[in-house]
């Protein structure tokens, strides 16, 4: 058996199939067993022990992890606590009735507002039929990244993700206007197999965007989310050859990076305090050169009041916000299974602002829990989504209730009622 261990949010599905597979209340030594008989984990792994805390006490590294995705499984509605017995869990009604994808080529709206529409189906089958005469100005996703333990909607290997990528994203490229850029949001954190050393699957898809489908790569934009799980639980924890993650690449393509459409006065942060005193003060008072004269610094230098600072080419926000607190609670609310790969406000809000203008189309081929789509409707964008499972849409939908033009159609309210 394989003594490796994938990057650990991947043991988030083997702790949730753990529970699938007992269909009954089981406690934590059940649950420690039988992920580590899933994942086909060795005793250095499952009885490794690390001082954690201020105190330093010993706790057993691999318990940990599956105790904090029980707590994730739990806010996402998938877990609930046996009352009076400490440590007993099972899944909710919720979790038991699984998620329902829709056969392919069949597509159905399944709510649409005054901006966008929201479709339940394959990006392949929506954007393959999408008008010329709407062109798409800004593809803005997050695929399924090539886990190597699969989470409940499914995702292709490191392997198949280049022919993945093209086959969602060439009919939108296609419908792409001149000045359209592309987003990308993947995961550095795939390994190769039993090894610390990572896939080279993100440099593979830069070069496949480019030849195949005429793509101009504009920059690797790191997010910095230092609220990650702690991770790759082997390679970090127990041989210790690797650094916890903290970071995704954002990839940003353009049609033609010449027309591109992209301003960052539309992204401009606030002046620090010591910038806008030295605007204030006019400037800089002093001389001096840098870098073998490679930057001179003169008097009078950053005296120009400017609305704003460029931002940096690095994001830096948590996986956790108030639009995707609120997506959790109604999902909960009706019953409906929350996503367990939730993209940030922030990340769709930032790049909307900064690569489109109000009225511009924004497209999302993986819509998840819709944030794409809620960004683009709260900015005044026009925006159309695909997403192939009925209870992921089911549940963004909620988000948009309030919204001028909100309407699910009848078809696909009937069919939630019927998977109900």
């Amino acid at each position: 058996m394989p003594n490796n261990i994938s990057p650990q949010y991947d043991l988030l599905d083997e702790t949730l199939n753990a529970y699938r597979a007992a269909d009954r209340p089981v406690n934590n030594q059940y649950l420690y067993n039988a992920v580590a008989q899933r994942a086909h984990l060795t005793d250095e792994i499952t009885q490794n022990c690390q001082p954690i805390g201020k105190s330093g006490s010993q706790r057993n590294v691999y318990h940990r992890q599956l105790r904090w995705h029980q707590q994730t499984l739990r806010d996402m509605g998938m877990l609930k606590r046996i009352p009076g017995k400490r440590g007993v869990w099972e899944l909710t009604d919720k979790a038991k009735r699984g998620l329902h994808p829709i056969r392919r080529p069949l597509s159905l709206v399944a709510f649409s507002t005054d901006l966008g529409v929201a479709c339940w189906g394959y990006s392949q089958d929506v954007f393959g039929q999408w008008p010329s005469n709407e062109p798409i100005m800004l593809a803005l996703t997050s695929p399924p990244y090539p886990l190597a333990s699969s989470r409940r909607y499914g995702n292709p290997s490191a392997s198949e993700m280049v022919g993945f990528i093209l086959d969602i994203l060439a009919p939108i490229v296609e419908r792409m206007a001149p000045e359209a850029s592309l987003i990308l949001n993947l995961s550095e954190d795939i390994f190769l197999p039993q090894l610390p050393a990572r896939s080279t699957y993100l440099e593979r898809v830069i070069i496949a965007l480019e030849d195949q489908l005429g793509l101009s790569l504009m920059d690797r934009i790191p997010w910095v989310n230092r609220s990650k799980p702690p991770g790759p639980l082997r390679y970090a924890s127990i041989t210790r050859q690797q650094l916890n993650v903290s970071w995704e690449p954002i990839l940003w393509f353009a049609r033609d990076p010449k027309r591109c459409k992209a301003d960052n006065r539309r992204v401009l942060t606030p002046h620090s305090e010591r910038q806008q005193r030295l605007i204030d003060q006019g400037g800089e008072k002093r001389t001096a050169v840098y870098g073998d004269g490679a930057y001179r610094l003169s008097p009078g230098a950053y005296a120009n009041p400017t609305a704003g600072a460029i931002p940096k080419n690095t994001l830096e926000f948590g996986h956790s916000c108030a639009v995707g607190r609120k997506h959790r609670k109604l999902c909960q609310q009706h019953g409906l299974p929350t996503h367990g790969a939730g993209m940030p406000y922030r990340l769709p809000e930032f790049f909307i602002k900064f690569l489109t203008e109000e009225g511009d189309l924004v497209a999302d081929s993986c819509g998840g829990r819709l944030m794409t789509a809620r960004a683009a409707q709260s900015l005044n964008r026009a925006w159309v989504t695909t997403e192939c499972m009925a209870e992921y849409i089911a549940g963004g939908s909620l988000l948009f209730e309030e919204e001028k033009g909100f309407a699910r159609s009848a078809a696909f309210e009937a069919l939630l009622h019927s998977v109900a």
